[in-house]
């Protein structure tokens, strides 16, 4: 397997042509060898020892299942697979087969596959509760495509809605044997992270880093280089990694987005300070990248 930053890696074949296939889906839908993700609320459904995902069959999912709110995701280990959207002012269904956690939780302990599979359901079953009205009218809107889209239901309208997904860059700047960190008020004590940002209109990738980190800790960068990217479904962000060099030294916090930024060693983050993000997200995936590729 790849190595896949967490949430990532297409192990879901989308099978984008059987979303507008009526016959198809309807017999899939029915079908005794299709699996069903129930998302509840926010959460997702794991047990076992070692945890792993709930897939329901459809005799699971007969009681409680109505067919017009199933999203379809594509083939899991060659299975359909449905997303199953379920109300948190419920109370929690399936206690019999396990517990329903948070995403942020599963990514650290699922198996990539299963985590990348629940991000998807997660992110299309809270992008479709997001978007019940038209932006554009006002008019209800009903699902389409199998779910992966919506259409206003105002004939004047009929506008066709997609799910969002939110470019955002994140970079780790390096000034040879020192990397560049900033921390925001809210976080834990202790926490730094790499400098990140969303995109804006009419701005390219590498013209966004530079931004970024220029408006942020006031430091003017170089080369910009592509590391990886990561589906970051908090709520619909998508990650866009790099590494860049830096061109100037001295910090200054810009726009108040941090309380802090430094520069740190190798040895300084090898210490235990300051604390580094989270495993799971690509923020630390560019930290350790960059740990290992020295020695200091």
């Amino acid at each position: 397997m790849e190595n896949h930053n967490v949430f990532a890696g297409a192990f879901v074949d989308r099978i984008g042509e059987r979303r507008k296939d009526p016959d198809w889906l309807a017999e899939a839908v029915r079908s005794d060898t299709s699996c069903f993700v129930p998302v509840w609320g926010d959460q997702c459904l794991v047990g076992g020892d070692p945890l792993q995902a709930v897939l329901l069959s459809r005799r699971q999912v007969d009681a409680v299942v109505n067919d017009d709110d199933l999203i379809f995701l594509g083939l899991f280990r060659d299975r359909p697979a449905f997303a199953l959207p379920m109300s948190a002012s419920t109370k929690m269904p399936f206690p019999e087969l396990g517990e329903f956690h948070d995403l942020r939780y599963l990514g650290t302990v699922l198996p990539a596959d299963e985590a990348n599979l629940v991000a998807h359901a997660r992110a299309l079953v809270l992008w479709h509760a997001s978007q019940v009205f038209c932006g554009v009218c006002g008019s209800s809107a009903r699902p389409e495509a199998a779910g992966n889209s919506r259409v206003c239901l105002n004939d004047d309208c009929r506008r066709e809605i997609f799910p969002r997904v939110d470019p955002a860059i994140i970079v780790l700047v390096a000034d040879g044997e020192r990397c560049l960190l900033g921390r925001q008020a809210s976080w834990p004590e202790g926490r730094y992270s790499s400098i990140a940002g969303f995109v804006e209109p009419g701005e390219s990738l590498e013209d966004a880093v530079r931004r970024e980190v220029f408006e942020e800790t006031n430091i003017h960068i170089g080369d910009v280089r592509y590391h990886s990217s990561q589906p970051w479904p908090f709520p619909s962000s998508l990650m866009l990694g790099f590494f860049a060099n830096a061109e100037s030294r001295d910090i200054q916090l810009n726009d108040g987005e941090l309380e802090d930024a430094k520069w740190f060693t190798r040895k300084e983050l090898r210490s235990g300070f300051p604390k580094l993000p989270f495993r799971i997200s690509i923020a630390r995936r560019l930290v350790d990248d960059w740990l290992a590729s020295g020695t200091d």
